[in-house]
């Protein structure tokens, strides 16, 4: 499988409408293109600790914070690949590190078994895994992805996600994509990604159509709806 492994870059988000998403997606069709794969289904299955740590770090919005998540494309089975990664924000600054295996060698090693490979990743996650003990699957989120690549082949990326679902039941990578909803059925998340500075012409384009940048964490939210609907469940 060819993959990047490392990744190192600020990761900006940005809430859409659907009528924005299609004029901001025309827009940059001069500089960028869809990828290869189109729309994907990406999923993923977020660790925690029983107390929930990691994501309530995350919320209070810290200068250091990290999560660890295995994702899929698409509905996974034992033999799919799939990624096991660990994603750190430092100042801003995103680092991401991940490794690819079947979803099962995934499942028994996120659960003690042993890494099916060896090398500087597997250290890092090994060390995350011995940090926070008591790791276990604790959310699933999905939601249908387009991504588009630089035509000069900078590695800004822009990609789109709608249909963000999430739920804390029925964690599995098999199940498929279902649950609660995250977003409005009009709304789309807007992510660019670079390792430099936007170029002009992107920069332009946001500021003329009056498109701003925005906090939003799927996990953080996902888990701060889930508190509110078990909440209202036993009120």
């Amino acid at each position: 499988m060819e993959y990047s492994s490392i990744f190192k870059r600020t990761e900006m988000k940005y809430m859409l409408s659907a009528d924005q998403c299609r004029k901001i997606r025309n827009l940059i069709s001069d500089w960028m293109q869809v990828d290869k794969y189109g729309e994907t289904t990406i999923s993923n299955i977020y660790y925690d600790t029983p107390d929930s740590i990691l994501v309530r770090r995350s919320i209070e919005k810290p200068v250091y914070k990290e999560k660890l998540r295995i994702r899929s494309y698409g509905v996974a089975k034992p033999d799919s690949p799939v990624f096991v990664e660990l994603k750190k924000k430092f100042s801003g600054i995103v680092y991401k590190r991940r490794v690819a295996m079947t979803e099962a060698q995934a499942l028994s090693y996120m659960n003690g078994g042993l890494a099916p490979s060896s090398g500087q990743i597997i250290s890092e996650i090994d060390y995350f895994k011995s940090f926070y003990t008591g790791l276990r699957p604790a959310m699933y989120i999905s939601y249908d992805r387009t991504a588009f690549f630089a035509k000069n082949g900078s590695d800004l990326r822009i990609t789109f996600d709608r249909n963000i679902t999430y739920r804390n039941w029925d964690l599995s990578l098999e199940k498929g994509s279902y649950g609660d909803s995250l977003l409005g059925s009009d709304q789309v998340l807007m992510e660019i990604k670079a390792s430099e500075a936007l170029p002009l012409w992107l920069v332009s384009i946001l500021s003329a159509n009056q498109i701003s940048k925005t906090s939003f964490s799927k996990y953080g939210n996902a888990y701060l709806n889930s508190v509110c609907k078990g909440a209202r469940k036993y009120a």
